[in-house]
């Protein structure tokens, strides 16, 4: 969602806020702004893109050695000039930039509009930026002081980033729920919502805590207190995230970088742990935990979008190889329905960013029922990596496209790793067995690299579909979720409408909306329910539907059926998530860039969703 970019130090802070606000620009958003202290406080903002500021900009005076920047994810008040941040408070004496929602925000503002305060915009932010006004006249304290009390008021998420024209040294940073990461270089900070704006300045960072607040000043340590003001020590921590990764290489846009380099992120994701010459896996991120998923009665896991298919995949590992119930729930919904959870029970969080505001929800509510929780997350020193018990990076490196992609492999190849473990330890599967499938997946990232081979006939069905209005992708077993995730990816990217559908859901209503208009995605590998498979593509042809279909190198069967078919190559079935995915991820990023769409910024979209 949202981002944040500060500075101060001896630098002029405009370059750096600049081009920290255009690596946050993968987030999503729709206005950005900046504010700078020089001989006075400025504030520049507008609606749409960084590019918009910049022409904005271009004859203001842009000195100072301090500022603030933002790019607004609306949330309250549509995207537009004056709900674009920062905020000014009523005196114009401090700018704010804010991540989050203050959900009691109306009756903050009722209480100051009675105190005279008028307001410019209808976000929740101004009516914090006024009340830390109000605090610091009214109670006659610091700026420092005036946030912690202000924070103490109000209900709700956030990460902000304070300024005021009565100091030029100084900036105030607090979290609750949304990211914050401090940079400490050489006489300088830098912050930002995530570290891509700060790793080629320094690589040595601070994760604020939730309901932490930071005084940053120039040319002085970094102080951190609660908002109970309960002092604490920084706790600096190195960046393991290279900039090379942050740029496109070469390719036009980062999503179809990211497809590429799966072959890479699913070989990092097992690295250290698959050791097929030695028939081991070793997790040592959970290894504390493995008697208690021995023991566990259930295994629940909680996830949204993307990483939800991932659960959904994982659903099937565990309870196919390690024989123990699974359930995979929306983190969304989890927290509202009374779940039923149990001290014996494990609950695994997935996100790619770690930082995602309905799955950290999720885990709190598992954490007060006693549950034991284990994430699964990308981002190193992430919320969620560091609110739950334990768990695994999946080490994909940072992904900038907000479809997500090798943040998807990755993850399943880390459930798949956790399931072939726990059923090692459980004794569910034979040792044969075991190191038969630990040697295919060792193999798997050099198979990925063949079947991203196959862009020629991907291409050619793009061009053929890609004014289309509807499509629908059916799979069975592990490919059920692999259809879920290929109709996300179309939606997401190319505003073409599709659905993803068990295969033998079809003839119980979506039948019905088949005719020679509407191609039909069946990922039809030759495993498991191959057969089921062929007849319900037959129910299609019998219809007139069009049958685009994924299948197993060499396949005749369904080549002698299908309208268009995308080989990948054989597997066992349980791995062809991890090969399946390439080819829907290459079909709905092609469509897309052929019907002109922003493949990494699609409309209304943000990476990190850090808002219920």
């Amino acid at each position: 969602m949202c981002g944040i970019v500060a500075y101060v130090g001896p630098q002029q802070a405009y370059p750096i806020l600049i081009k920290g606000l255009k690596r946050l620009e993968y987030r999503g958003y729709d206005s950005a702004g900046i504010a700078l202290l020089n001989s006075k406080l400025n504030i520049f903002k507008t609606k749409g893109k960084v590019s918009e500021l910049e022409k904005l900009v271009k004859d203001a005076d842009l000195r100072g050695t301090i500022g603030i920047a933002h790019t607004r994810w609306a949330t309250h008040g549509e995207p537009n000039n004056e709900n674009a941040h920062p905020h000014f408070s009523q005196s114009k004496s401090i700018a704010l930039i804010h991540n989050g929602i203050i959900e009691n925000y109306a009756s903050l503002r009722k209480e100051l509009e009675s105190r005279g305060y008028v307001f410019q915009s209808s976000t929740d932010t101004e009516v914090l930026t006024n009340l830390i006004e109000d605090i610091q006249i009214n109670e006659g304290v610091d700026l420092l002081e005036a946030v912690r009390i202000a924070l103490n008021q109000v209900i709700g998420a956030y990460a902000i980033v304070v300024m005021s024209h009565d100091d030029n040294d100084t900036l105030i940073a607090a979290r609750k729920g949304s990211p914050l990461v401090i940079g400490i270089g050489i006489d300088e900070y830098f912050v930002a919502s995530d570290a891509s704006p700060i790793i080629e300045y320094t690589k040595n960072v601070v994760y604020l805590d939730n309901e932490e607040v930071a005084l940053i000043r120039r040319n002085k340590d970094l102080k951190i207190k609660t908002i109970r003001n309960k002092d604490k020590t920084p706790y600096i921590q190195e960046l393991e995230m290279n900039l090379d990764a942050l740029e496109k290489g070469g390719y036009e846009h980062f999503m179809l970088k990211e497809i590429h380099e799966q072959p890479h992120s699913i070989q990092d994701s097992m690295r250290g742990r698959l050791h097929a010459e030695l028939g081991a896996i070793t997790l040592g991120g959970i290894l504390d935990y493995e008697q208690k998923l021995i023991n566990a009665s259930k295994i629940t896991i909680v996830a949204c979008g993307t990483s939800w298919h991932a659960g959904l995949v994982g659903e099937y590992l565990f309870e196919d190889l390690a024989r123990i119930p699974v359930e995979v729930e929306y983190a969304s919904e989890f927290r509202y329905r009374n779940p039923i959870i149990c001290e014996k029970d494990i609950i695994i969080a997935i996100s790619q960013s770690g930082e995602t505001a309905d799955t950290l929800a999720a885990i709190e509510l598992a954490k007060s029922k006693g549950a034991t929780i284990l994430g699964i997350c990308n981002v190193v020193g992430s919320s969620i990596a560091r609110v739950t018990h334990a768990g695994i990076y999946t080490h994909a490196g940072p992904e900038i496209g907000v479809a997500s992609t090798k943040a998807f492999t990755s993850q399943v190849a880390v459930l798949t790793l956790m399931a072939l473990r726990l059923a090692q330890l459980k004794g569910t599967i034979p040792k044969t067995r075991f190191n038969q499938l630990l040697n295919e997946l060792e193999l798997i990232p050099e198979k990925v690299q063949q079947t991203l081979k196959g862009s020629k006939k991907v291409l050619e069905i793009a061009e053929k579909f890609k004014d289309v209005r509807n499509f629908l992708y059916l799979g069975r077993g592990y490919n059920f979720p692999v259809a879920l995730e290929g109709a996300l990816k179309l939606k997401e990217i190319s505003y073409i409408h599709a659905e993803g559908y068990p295969a033998a859901e079809m003839k119980h209503g979506p039948i019905a909306l088949i005719d020679e208009q509407m191609p039909v995605v069946v990922i039809a590998t030759n495993k498991g329910t191959y057969e089921k498979v062929i007849s319900n593509i037959q129910e299609v042809k019998a219809r007139k539907g069009v049958v685009i279909a994924i299948v197993t190198e060499g396949d005749l069967a369904v080549k002698g059926m299908a309208d268009y078919t995308i080989e990948i190559p054989e597997t066992e079935e349980m791995f062809v998530p991890l090969l399946a995915t390439i080819p829907l991820q290459k079909l709905s990023y092609h469509i897309a860039v052929m019907r002109g769409c922003n493949v990494d910024q699609p409309r209304n979209l943000a990476k990190s969703v850090t808002v219920e």
